[in-house]
C-alpha cells in the first residue's frame, strides 16, 4: 500500500535518471519526484547498499548535483571534475563518519515502513566534526553522498542487467501465449514478459493478449494513443532480452508460389484459410469502431491476391451497341464525379460455423466476424455505364464483372448484379478505389472494386478488370455453382445448383460481440455489445436481447450512425448494460434484430440448414458463467 500510495510499482525495475543535458528544462517538481522515488523505493524494498566511493562521486556529479542545483548544462559539465575531486578527497577523510549513514538507513527503513499515522519521522544529523562554519555545507553534502549512493546503486544494478542482455527467437516468443507459459510480446527488437501486466491493461486483458507470442507495433498501429513516450517507459519495465538478428531478415520468396507475393496481413486477425487467405477480426475488436480500421476488415479471397501497377492498369468497360467501349485508368475514374457511402460487406457465409454443429458443410468455418464496414469512395457505377452508351432496358439483363485474380488455367473471379440495380443512381453501386480514405489495401481490391450496397460480398468484385452487360447473369462458378441457398433436405447427391436463383440481398443478421462464449462475467451488472444489419438497404429498428436463453427480453440501444430510408447500407451497433439476477451462475444470452420489414431472425439453426452453410442467421447465442 505505501509503495501504490507513493505511485511506485511493486514489481522490480530500474528507473534512470534522464541524461544529464536535460535537467536545464525540468522543472523542480520533476527533478525531485524522480530523487524520490527512487530513493523511496530503494530503502522500502531494503536494497540499499553502499557501492565503492567511485560509484559514490560519480552519481553524486551526475546524479545528485545537476537534480538538485539550478545551474546551466555548460556549468553542470565544468562542476564534474572540481567535485570529483573534492568529493573524493571528503570521502577519504571522513569515511569513518560517513558510514553513520548505515544507522540513518535503518531508520529511514523503519519510519518509511510504518503505518502508525501518529509516528513522526525525526530529521537525521549529517553533521561531521570541524568548523562548526562548515556544519551546513557537510549537511549538504552527506545528504548528496546518502543519494549518491542510492542511485549509484541501482545504475549499476541496471548496468549489470544490460551487460547480461538475453537473446531470443521468434520462435521462443512465439511459444509464450499464455500465462502457463508466460506472455511475451515485442517491440522493435526488444522482448518483453508482460505477464503480470496483463490483468491490469488499461484496455481489458483480451486487447493485449491479441499480441501474445508477436510484435506490439500492428496493435499500435491501430491505437496511436498507445505510441507515447510514457507508455514506453512502462514497457521498459518489463524488459528481458533482444530479438535474436537473424530474425530480422525477411524470409526469402519463393517465385514459383502464386501467393509467395501475397500481402503482409494484421496478426490480430483470425484466419480460416491461408491459400487462399480468409480471416475475420477477432469479435472484441469487430464492434469496438464503428468504420473497421482496413488492416482489420475480413479479408474473404478465392485466388491469390494479384499486383496490379496503377500506373499500367486499365478498366475494360464494354460499350453497348452503337456504343464506345471504355478503357479507363485510375486517373480517368478520378474525373467522374466522385460518391462516397458508408457500407457494410457480409460474406454469405458468415456464422457457418454454427450451422456445422448442426450438420457437416462444405466451406470455410466463418465465426461471426465475416462482416466489416468501411467508408467508400469512387465513380458511380451508372456515370460510367452511362458513358459507355448503356441504359436500362425492358428485357432482363445483368452488368457482369471480371476480376484481374485468376487460377492457374487463366479462369477470372467473376460475378453479376441486375441491370436495373446498377443503373438506378439511387442504388449508389460504386467504382471503389478509396476505403476509409485511403487508396483500396491490395487484400481489399487495389486499385480498383466494385461496392454494391446492401448485397451479398461476394458480388463485390475485388481488382476489377472488365464490366460488360448480358442478357443473363455471369457463367462464372461463384454466380452460377454457388452461393444459393437450398432446404435443409437437399445434400450433394441431390443438390441442383440451376434450380435456385443466386443471393443477391441477405436476411437481417445480429450476434453478439461482447462477452464471448465460455466467458467468465462478473456479478452485479454486464454489458453487452454486438452488431446488427439487413440486407436491401432495410434499416435496423431493434435488438431485442434476452439472458434467459429467451424466455425474457430487453430491447439494446442503437449506436451508429441514424440510417437513411431504404438506404441503411451500413450496420448498427448495440449494447445493452443489464443487472445480473441475483443468484445466477450461468446466463445463456440471446439476440435477435428486427428491420423495417419487420423481418426477424429465426430462433434456431436446424430449419435454415442448408449443404453450403449461408445465409445463416438464426438468434445469436453466448453462454458465459457468473463469477461467484
Amino acid at each position: 500500500m505505501l509503495l501504490r500510495s507513493w505511485g511506485i510499482a511493486a514489481r522490480p525495475f530500474c528507473i534512470r535518471m534522464p541524461d544529464i543535458s536535460s535537467y536545464v528544462t525540468c522543472p523542480w517538481g520533476v527533478r525531485g519526484y524522480h530523487l524520490h522515488q527512487r530513493v523511496a523505493y530503494l530503502y522500502y524494498s531494503k536494497r540499499l547498499a553502499l557501492p565503492n566511493l567511485g560509484f559514490w562521486a560519480e552519481f553524486i556529479c551526475e546524479s545528485a548535483l545537476p537534480a538538485l542545483l539550478p545551474s546551466s548544462t555548460s556549468r553542470l559539465l565544468a562542476l564534474r571534475s572540481a567535485t570529483m575531486l573534492l568529493l573524493h578527497r571528503a570521502m577519504v577523510l571522513r569515511l569513518q563518519q560517513a558510514c553513520r549513514l548505515k544507522s540513518i538507513h535503518s531508520r529511514l527503513c523503519i519510519q518509511a515502513c510504518s503505518t502508525n499515522e501518529s509516528f513522526q519521522p525525526q530529521r537525521p544529523s549529517l553533521t561531521f566534526s570541524g568548523d562548526n562554519s562548515s556544519t551546513g555545507r557537510w549537511r549538504v553534502m552527506g545528504t548528496l553522498l546518502g543519494l549518491g549512493a542510492v542511485l549509484a546503486y541501482q545504475d549499476h544494478r541496471c548496468r549489470a542487467a544490460q551487460e547480461s542482455t538475453h537473446i531470443y527467437t521468434k520462435a521462443e516468443v512465439s511459444s509464450h501465449t499464455s500465462p502457463e507459459t508466460g506472455i511475451w510480446v515485442t517491440l522493435g527488437s526488444e522482448v518483453f514478459d508482460v505477464t503480470e501486466f496483463v490483468d491490469l491493461h488499461p484496455g481489458g486483458p483480451s486487447k493485449l493478449m491479441l499480441a501474445a507470442g508477436g510484435p506490439l507495433e500492428p496493435f499500435w498501429a491501430l491505437y496511436a494513443v498507445h505510441d507515447q513516450s510514457h507508455v514506453r517507459e512502462l514497457l521498459a519495465q518489463y524488459k528481458i532480452g533482444e530479438l535474436n538478428p537473424e530474425d530480422k531478415v525477411a524470409p526469402t520468396v519463393e517465385t514459383s508460389d502464386p501467393y509467395a507475393n501475397d500481402p503482409v496481413r494484421h496478426p490480430a486477425l483470425k484466419v480460416n484459410s491461408q491459400r487462399p487467405f480468409n480471416a475475420e477480426p477477432p469479435p472484441e475488436l469487430l464492434t469496438e469502431n464503428y468504420i473497421t480500421p482496413n488492416p482489420i476488415f475480413f479479408t474473404r479471397n478465392h485466388l491469390p491476391v494479384p499486383n496490379v501497377d496503377p500506373d499500367t492498369y486499365r478498366l475494360h468497360v464494354v460499350g453497348a451497341p452503337g456504343g464506345q467501349s471504355l478503357s479507363l485508368s485510375l486517373d480517368d475514374l478520378h474525373k467522374f464525379p466522385k460518391y462516397e457511402i458508408t457500407v457494410t460487406l457480409q460474406c454469405a457465409g458468415n456464422r457457418r460455423s454454427e450451422m456445422t454443429q448442426v450438420k457437416e458443410v462444405k466451406g470455410l468455418e466463418w465465426r461471426t466476424g465475416a462482416i466489416s464496414t468501411a467508408h467508400w469512395g469512387g465513380a458511380r457505377l451508372c456515370d460510367v455505364l452511362a458513358q459507355a452508351g448503356h441504359q436500362l432496358c425492358e428485357t432482363e439483363a445483368h452488368v457482369c464483372f471480371e476480376g484481374l485474380d485468376s487460377d492457374p488455367t487463366g479462369t477470372a473471379y467473376g460475378a453479376s448484379i441486375p441491370l436495373a440495380r446498377a443503373m438506378d443512381p439511387e442504388a449508389e453501386v460504386l467504382l471503389a478505389y478509396e476505403m476509409n480514405g485511403q487508396p483500396l489495401p491490395r487484400d481489399h481490391g487495389f486499385p480498383v472494386r466494385v461496392v454494391v450496397p446492401g448485397v451479398v460480398g461476394a458480388r463485390h468484385v475485388k481488382w476489377l478488370g472488365r464490366v460488360s452487360v448480358q442478357p443473363e447473369e455471369s457463367y462464372s462458378h461463384w454466380q452460377r455453382r454457388d452461393y444459393k441457398g437450398f432446404s435443409p433436405s437437399v445434400d450433394w447427391d441431390t443438390v441442383d445448383f440451376d434450380s435456385a436463383p443466386s443471393i443477391q440481398e441477405l436476411p437481417v443478421q445480429s450476434a453478439i460481440t461482447e462477452p464471448q462464449d465460455g466467458e467468465t462475467v462478473e456479478s452485479g451488472e454486464v454489458t453487452i455489445r454486438g452488431y446488427a444489419w439487413s440486407g436491401g438497404g432495410r434499416a435496423v429498428i431493434r435488438v431485442d436481447v434476452s439472458l434467459d436463453g429467451g424466455l425474457t427480453w430487453q430491447v439494446a440501444e442503437l449506436d451508429g450512425e441514424e440510417q437513411r430510408p431504404r438506404k441503411a447500407w451500413a450496420w448498427r451497433l448495440w449494447q445493452l448494460q443489464v443487472p445480473v439476477p441475483a443468484g445466477q451462475k450461468e446466463l445463456n444470452i440471446v439476440c435477435k434484430a428486427v428491420d423495417d420489414g419487420y423481418n426477424v431472425q429465426p430462433d434456431t439453426v436446424a430449419p435454415i440448414w442448408n449443404l453450403r452453410g449461408v445465409l445463416s442467421n438464426a438468434w445469436h447465442r453466448v453462454h458465459v458463467h457468473v463469477a461467484p
